[in-house]
């Protein structure tokens, strides 16, 4: 699972092989949950209510580098990094 960003505890990562919609995952500590790439479409799991907000904030501020990963994913392409929330 590449991870392509971290921020207060929370570990964001695509996988090469996943399926459509375009996605990402995000964990805190036991909790999981996969979103749409602007983070606004909640697509599996759940997240703290917190880490939900700031995860959703993080999306909508990297969207465009969340579909060029999911772009160089797709390519089987080394991910790149994505700069966490201040």
């Amino acid at each position: 699972m590449p991870r392509v960003s971290a921020f207060y505890g929370i570990v964001i990562w695509m996988y090469h092989d996943d399926h459509n919609p375009p996605h990402f995952h995000a964990s805190y500590g036991e909790h999981w949950a996969a979103y749409g790439i602007d983070g606004s479409a909640l697509l599996a799991g759940s997240l703290p209510a917190r880490a939900r907000r700031m995860v959703g904030e993080w999306a909508s501020q990297h969207s465009a580098e969340l579909l060029v990963n999911w772009q160089r994913a797709r390519a089987d392409e080394p991910l790149l990094p994505i700069d966490p929330l201040p």
